[in-house]
């Protein structure tokens, strides 16, 4: 790996930052919201699974 200076190190850092291309405000709010909804789905289905897996093990265990 090839040594650089600190003054070359902070050009391509800058240079990379540069590169850099980040999602609108408009991006961020709706990519928000879908994690919200999927993590409100998913707690949905492991709630109901939760407790389909209680009520069979319940009958089973109550012969």
């Amino acid at each position: 790996m090839a040594v650089t200076n600190p003054l070359q190190f902070m050009q391509q850092v800058r240079a990379e930052v540069a590169k850099i291309v980040w999602p609108t405000r408009r991006e961020t709010m709706i990519t928000t919201v879908m994690v919200f909804i999927m993590a409100f789905v998913f707690a949905l289905f492991f709630f109901g699974m939760d407790q389909l897996i209680q009520l069979l093990l319940s009958t089973i265990l109550a012969f």
